[in-house]
């Protein structure tokens, strides 16, 4: 993708517009709520004419997906670049757990957004977003898989179970941690050291 910086001027005047009002609408829709929000209070946060904001968005259905697939593409950039910053795979699991949870704690009013809207009366009008952020997701599991496989090879990891099917137990119980985490931290908080989730798959419950 080619960087702003290199963009005609008339490029990235449009490009910081757009970013402009969907910050806007972030901040209403995680105040709010996406229901309770309307284009005219977007276009008067982001200061801008409510003209100009349909000339990006057809609609508030529209820009909501805008808005949810960039951060997504954000969120799985950094967990995936977590996992090629060392060469051993453990390392790569201990960064992946520790990138996670920092995208998670800093954006918890998004996330929080997103599984209440995806999850509530709108899930059908969301399909589509959901398609496409599951597609986003299904590329970082091939990374983690990865990993896995890598260990496996290089006999750092046993051969417990299909690498794939490992990935995926890591992702479910790293989330379960933190929407844990989320919903009551003085009772469920996001144990620093990664190794506390992943001795899970490391050691198991019973002694051999």
């Amino acid at each position: 993708m080619m960087e702003e910086t290199k963009l005609p001027r008339r490029e990235r005047e449009k490009a910081r517009q757009r970013q402009e009002m969907l910050e806007a609408a972030l901040l209403l829709f995680t105040e709010k709520g996406y229901h309770n929000v309307a284009m005219h209070e977007i276009a008067e946060k982001a200061e801008f004419a409510i003209g100009t904001l349909y000339k990006f968005f057809r609609n508030k259905e529209d820009l909501y997906r805008a808005l949810m697939l960039e951060k997504a593409e954000e969120f799985h950039g950094v967990i995936r670049k977590a996992l090629g910053e060392h060469e051993d795979e453990v390392e790569k699991l201990r960064n992946y757990v520790r990138a996670k949870a920092a995208v998670f704690s800093t954006h918890i009013p998004l996330i929080r957004l997103y599984f209440s809207e995806s999850h509530g009366e709108s899930f059908n009008l969301k399909a589509g977003l959901d398609a496409e952020i599951r597609q986003l997701h299904d590329k970082f599991l091939e990374d983690l898989t990865a990993v896995f496989a890598d260990g496996i090879r290089s006999k750092r990891f046993q051969r417990i179970a299909d690498p794939y099917m490992l990935a995926v137990a890591l992702d479910s119980i790293s989330t379960a941690f933190l929407f844990l985490w989320i919903e009551a931290p003085e009772h469920h908080p996001f144990p620093e050291n990664p190794d506390t989730i992943l001795n899970m798959l490391f050691k198991g419950l019973v002694d051999q």
